[in-house]
């Protein structure tokens, strides 16, 4: 069966994840500081309402179909055809090691691009998958900040600057420039293999030669016009799908919908989620992601119970699916291996 090898746990590491369940917990006793508050969510909790709860997860499904899209695409462009539903399930369990692994992105990565092989996709065409999948995600993600921040601005927030707005357009603009031109992508990779050399002396070998059969390989592919666009089309709809679940979470607790903030307070919880802090950013993305929401005017009750209620959909449950997915895929593989050698034989 497959293993997804972690990263040694360092003191460091189990500090940083430590201090982030801390800043999370801290935040959520600072809101919920009373009982009646925490009686009140667990009532939210238990009459949910049906359509909303089925729709959240609905926006869920949506957006991780987005992210099997988006992988679909940038592959195509360097001729590997792989399925939807095959991407789909890779696409579950790469969710659950992302949520729940230390050391993201390496480990996710790296299992992805280890299904890609497996699945016929050249090491080209698999590690320039990898990376562009990446830079399609932080233009998405850029695009749905900046629309975040233009509707708090034209709601007459006072919580963001335009200042913000314009690093937002540079990151957007900046990442496009590396989408569009795969010479800066495969040089930025060549550059970081040759500074390991030097202060490593790794990669080499064997190795060492594939890596640079690969990054030479990965000038080679061009992703066109359309390709680019269908890329950053699907990375901004797995990002609003996924804002849409947490839109679904609220109408199931019924809470009234900040609608000035609610896409900031997604973008900024993000944001948060990225940071090297805890798994996921479990804790930090709940406190942030309250806090915003409370400080655009919802109440404090609804708005802890349709986070938990997002979480749930965005964070436990995928994890659940992932690793199950994960599992299933490794007990086909070996079964394919078992059959192959009694074949063979």
């Amino acid at each position: 069966m497959e293993v997804v090898a972690a990263p040694r746990i360092t003191g460091r590491l189990v500090v940083r994840w430590a201090v982030g369940l801390v800043v999370g917990a801290v935040v959520l006793v600072v809101l919920f500081s009373h009982r009646g508050d925490f009686a009140g969510a667990s009532h939210r909790l238990t009459h949910l309402r049906a359509p909303d709860a089925l729709a959240a997860l609905a926006a869920e499904a949506l957006s991780l179909a987005c992210y099997a899209s988006l992988q679909r695409v940038v592959l195509a462009s360097g001729g590997a055809r792989l399925g939807f539903g095959g991407l789909y399930a890779i696409t579950l369990a790469n969710d659950a090691i992302a949520l729940s692994v230390p050391g993201e992105p390496a480990v996710s990565s790296v299992y992805r691009y280890r299904q890609y092989r497996r699945r016929g996709a050249s090491a080209s065409a698999s590690a320039w998958a990898i990376v562009t999948v990446l830079v399609a995600q932080a233009i998405g993600l850029s695009l749905v900040l900046i629309a975040a921040i233009l509707i708090a601005l034209l709601g007459g927030s006072s919580h963001v600057g335009p200042g913000v707005t314009g690093v937002a357009l540079v990151v957007v603009v900046g990442a496009g420039v590396v989408l569009a031109r795969r010479d800066l992508v495969v040089g930025l990779l060549e550059a970081s293999v040759r500074a390991a050399r030097r202060l490593t002396g790794r990669p080499r070998g064997r190795l060492g030669e594939r890596v640079d059969a690969t990054l030479a390989s990965m000038r080679a592919i061009t992703l066109g016009r359309r390709a680019a666009a269908a890329s950053i089309g699907l990375a901004m709809g797995l990002w609003l799908a996924d804002a849409g679940c947490l839109l679904a979470a609220l109408g199931a607790v019924g809470a009234r919908v900040p609608w000035a903030g609610l896409l900031l307070a997604y973008g900024v919880s993000q944001v948060v989620a990225v940071l090297p802090i805890a798994p996921g950013g479990l804790g930090v993305v709940e406190g942030s992601l309250t806090v915003v929401l409370v400080a655009y005017g919802a109440a404090r009750v609804p708005a802890l119970s349709a986070v938990l209620v997002y979480r749930l959909a965005n964070y436990w449950l995928p994890i659940a699916l992932g690793w199950a997915t994960a599992g299933g895929l490794a007990l086909a593989r070996r079964r394919v291996a078992t059959s192959g050698a009694a074949a063979s034989d």
